[in-house]
Formats: C-alpha cells, structure tokens, sequence
C-alpha cells in the first residue's frame, strides 16, 4: 500500500509541476506550485522525514506561496479579476481526484504504525536545527528576512500608480 500512495503523491507533484508550466495566468500557476509543494511534503513524511515535510508545508507551501500570490495580485491585479473560468467540467476532474487523494490519505494515516520511543540522552534532529539557525546561522537567517521585506516593498513601489 505505501508503493502505492508513493506513486500516487508522486503523480500529483509531477502534474502539479507541469500545470506551472501550462497555466497562463500567473495566480493559477502559483495554486498550481502549492499543490506541487504540498505532495512533495508528502512524500517526504512517506520517505520517513516528518520534519523536513513540515518545514516543506510551513516554509514554502504557506509562507513563500502566501508572498508570491501578494506580490502576483498586487502587480496585476485587473488582468486576474476580468477572467473568470466558467469550465462546468472540471468539477468532473476535481471530484474524483479529490476522493482519490482522501482515500490514499485515508490508508496512509492506517498503514501508520506508533511511532518507536527514541532514547532521550542526546539532542533531536528539531532541537540541533534549532540551535544552529539561532546560533551560528542566526546572522543569514535575518538578512533573508528583510531581504524578503525589501522584496515586497519593491512590489508595492512597482504597484502604485503615480497620482
């Protein structure tokens, strides 16, 4: 059964991939990466990484995505608002895909066993990433942070409309 929800998260991280490259409207392509995001996160927590699969989904899928969606609707905001899909069909894709990936979760959560009790006689793997990112990282780790301030006050600068 793991094979199985591995080749099924898999299958969504790659068509997820592809549909950033299909879409035409850059909002689209960006729910497109989420999604993409999100299965790899997946797979992670699959291949026995349950902290990398959470960084995955916190960092990227909600953080980094959140700002790509701002900086995309700031920028152009008209172009998104005047389209509007009125496909009926693809409520005939969604639907099963939807209850495909909710069964897969459903065997996943099953298959899963309790956890194995680790000794506590030396740090976690949390607890060392921790203290090297406020530690002897701490320096790069705020300069990422207001260069991405930087970033989204550009945007904005880039957005305003002269008066």
């Amino acid at each position: 059964m793991e094979r199985w929800i591995f080749f099924i998260l898999a299958a969504v991280t790659l068509a997820g991939a592809a549909n950033v490259l299909a879409q035409r409207r850059a909002v689209h392509s960006a729910l497109s990466l989420i999604v993409s995001l999100g299965a790899l996160a997946g797979l992670y927590a699959l291949l026995g990484a349950p902290f990398i699969a959470a960084i995955q989904v916190i960092v990227y899928s909600g953080a980094i995505m959140v700002l790509f969606l701002f900086v995309i609707m700031l920028l152009d905001p008209k172009s998104e608002a005047e389209e509007v899909d009125k496909n009926p069909g693809l409520i005939f894709v969604a639907l099963p895909m939807v209850a495909f990936l909710a069964l897969a979760l459903f065997f996943l959560i099953r298959s899963a066993g309790t956890p194995e009790a680790r000794p506590a006689d030396g740090p976690s793997a949390i607890e060392a990433v921790g203290r090297a990112l406020f530690t002897e990282y701490l320096l790069p780790f705020e300069l990422t942070s207001v260069l991405i301030l930087v970033a989204i006050l550009g945007a904005i600068v880039m957005a305003k409309k002269k008066v």
